[in-house]
């Protein structure tokens, strides 16, 4: 089924499936991955604390971690960041598009993790202050111009609370370039299934922004499903990426009606694995990167047999040695990897 390309502000985000920003993964590294095997249409960073960011600025003179690559990187790709005050966003959106020339900011209206939502009263917790919601939007697309900014909610705070038709409004109303929608509210987390019904019914309440649906599109088919039963302009593919970096390319390859690219080997997916871990301990050195890569790993590993016994052991690696002793002993169809090895040593 030929799908349109998805236009936000004047970016054509051709094919219209974005990837998600996730903290902790979606680093350079991972966008890195994903880009070698193709079919999306907009990558996106982690999401990135616009005070802290402010505060690293005026104290160390350095920038987040999670900002590791945008300035080199090919484009599209969107920033993603998060508060409450309109002016700390609005300082930061400022400088994402004036010094790193980033395609898309992202403002995060749907993280419902403790951190962000009661102790700094940001994510969805700004679900239930929509006219805040407002202020920080019409801030940031001031501050922003002509870079599109776009806004990311989940249906409400609670199943009580479900208020995305009204915040959709406010969303647009403000100048956001386009809105996506996580199917869930920020009580649920990730616990049941994501409602594309309700998704679906917010865009009669946009006029002329995209609406772009989020939550369990784990494979190729579900997204042309998306497409072919929802009112959505684009598609947000989340944690079924992150150990399946292919997943977009198959996704891409199935809406412009082609064969389904199949699904790699075991061997092929342990080396999509191993060359993800280089390029994290490029980046991070040894110690620090092959602890970052424990939890990749165990993505990596995800639904395959065996794969409980090898998250137990790479959950403990602390260096490459103990990193590749056990991919060579525990991931699933592994042939040996000492060459791989050898090559990272030197």
């Amino acid at each position: 089924m030929p799908v349109p390309p998805l236009r936000i502000g004047d970016l054509l985000v051709d094919p219209p499936i974005l990837q998600a920003p996730m903290a902790g993964f979606t680093n350079a590294a991972f966008r890195e991955v994903v880009r070698q095997f193709g079919g999306v249409g907009l990558l996106a960073t982690e999401m990135v604390n616009a005070r802290g960011f402010v505060w690293m600025d005026e104290h160390v003179a350095e920038h987040p971690d999670r900002l590791w690559g945008v300035a080199e990187e090919p484009r599209p790709l969107a920033v993603q960041i998060w508060d409450n005050d309109p002016e700390t966003m609005a300082k930061v959106g400022r400088r994402l598009t004036e010094e790193y020339q980033v395609s898309v900011v992202d403002i995060n209206f749907g993280c419902p993790v403790r951190q962000v939502t009661e102790k700094a009263h940001s994510g969805s917790y700004l679900l239930r202050e929509p006219q805040r919601m407002f202020q920080i939007i019409h801030r940031l697309v001031e501050a922003c111009s002509p870079t599109p900014v776009t806004a990311k909610i989940r249906l409400g705070c609670s199943r009580e609370l479900v208020n995305c038709n009204e915040v959709a409004k406010v969303v647009e109303e403000a100048g956001a370039a386009a809105l996506t929608v996580h199917g869930r509210t920020a009580h649920d987390m990730f616990r049941g299934n994501a409602d594309w019904d309700r998704i679906s019914e917010i865009k009669q309440h946009l006029r002329n922004i995209p609406l772009i649906g989020n939550g369990d599109l784990d494979s190729a088919e579900k997204v042309v499903s998306a497409f072919q039963n929802y009112d959505v302009d684009g598609v947000m593919i989340a944690r079924a990426c992150l150990g399946r970096p292919w997943l977009f390319a198959q996704a891409a390859a199935a809406l412009k009606g082609d064969a389904i690219p199949p699904e790699p080997t075991l061997d092929e997916q342990r080396d999509v694995m191993l060359n993800h871990y280089r390029l994290v301990v490029d980046r991070f050195g040894e110690e620090k990167g092959t602890i970052l890569m424990r939890k990749y790993a165990c993505c990596y590993a995800q639904g395959k047999r065996g794969a409980r016994f090898f998250r137990t052991h790479v959950a403990k690696v602390a260096n490459s040695a103990e990193f590749y002793s056990v991919v060579r002993e525990y991931f699933p169809g592994s042939e040996p990897v000492d060459s791989v090895a050898t090559e990272l040593a030197s």
